[in-house]
């Protein structure tokens, strides 16, 4: 199996477009380098944020050949699972294991809303399919389907179900989590505007969006909780709010591919059935954009002696 720590900042990276539509490489190999070079734990390819649903099979397992070539082994390449049928779901599992992921994010069925019993032998099914590590992405809000403890209690028997994108919204389910698995499961905040009180929670690591556009300022919160330093991460964070909340939007790819082109690393292209933002949205978003980067914080260098996590 597979190792990967499930600790520290994992960008749910985008997949950038031509205006032809096909995938834009050139731009998706700039905004890896620039999320390496910032020093995350591990990058997903093929999410919400990346546009899963519009996104073929075969296209998913190219963007995943992508950035492993990219990665190249400096983190670990994690393809997410997001499929209506369980059928495509395993046929998703294996062949992400054939290229060379070193992981999966695993989603409830998608477009319908399965009770316990069937959400749990997808879930189930994908894992006895595969030797990769997983992480089960718990999202009541977006995607209507709760993930109880109860639940993780049968979870938990599948060695490589390893962690969870804790997407719930409500904070004290961390505690919730830790009080009934120990360290059993990592817990991974996927709300950009909940991370700063996650990672204070215990939350060991951040499913990041905004991280698409300011890959160094959301590293630098992470490291800087981790170490204690609250005071130094949460002005970093009162500044980054703004921009986090584009996040928990209907049209969080369009506003965070937006963010990603406003500081060059990404484009605003789309595939329908989404568009490209267009007048007075797009003038406000941009301006949100704007409005932030005209006061980009100096960040501390987490590197240094001073900083450790």
């Amino acid at each position: 199996m597979n190792t990967i720590s499930w600790i520290g900042v994992y960008p749910a990276l985008l997949t950038p477009f031509k205006e032809n539509d096909e995938v834009d490489y050139s731009i998706f190999e700039a905004n890896i380098t620039a999320q390496l070079n910032a020093g995350v734990d591990g990058v997903i390819v093929a999410g919400s944020l990346g546009e899963a649903s519009t996104l073929s099979t075969a296209e998913k397992f190219d963007v995943l050949k992508y950035a492993i070539k990219v990665v190249n082994g400096r983190v670990p390449v994690i393809l997410n699972i997001a499929e209506p049928t369980t059928k495509e779901a395993l046929v998703l599992a294996k062949g992400a294991e054939e290229i060379g992921a070193a992981g999966l994010m695993l989603l409830p069925p998608m477009r319908y809303k399965a009770d316990d019993r069937e959400t749990l032998a997808y879930m189930t099914s994908v894992a006895q399919s595969t030797s990769l590590p997983i992480m089960v992405y718990n999202n009541p809000v977006d995607y209507g389907i709760f993930i109880n403890l109860d639940m993780f209690e049968e979870l938990a028997n599948y060695e490589n179900i390893q962690a969870v994108k804790e997407s719930t919204r409500d904070i004290s389910n961390i505690a919730r989590m830790k009080n009934r698995f120990g360290d059993r499961f990592k817990i991974l905040c996927g709300v950009d505007p909940l991370a700063f009180e996650s990672l204070a929670a215990g939350a060991d690591g951040w499913v990041a969006g905004l991280v698409d556009a300011f890959p160094e300022e959301t590293v630098t919160i992470y490291k800087l909780v981790k170490a204690g330093q609250y005071e130094a991460a949460l002005s970093i964070y009162r500044w980054f709010l703004p921009l986090l909340e584009l996040d928990i939007h209907p049209k969080l790819v369009q506003y965070i591919k937006l963010a990603a082109t406003v500081t060059g690393i990404g484009t605003e292209y789309v595939r329908a059935p989404r568009l490209t933002l267009v007048a007075e949205e797009r003038t406000r978003i941009l301006k949100v954009i704007t409005d932030a980067v005209a006061i980009r914080p100096t960040l501390p260098n987490w590197r240094s002696e001073d900083v450790t996590a």
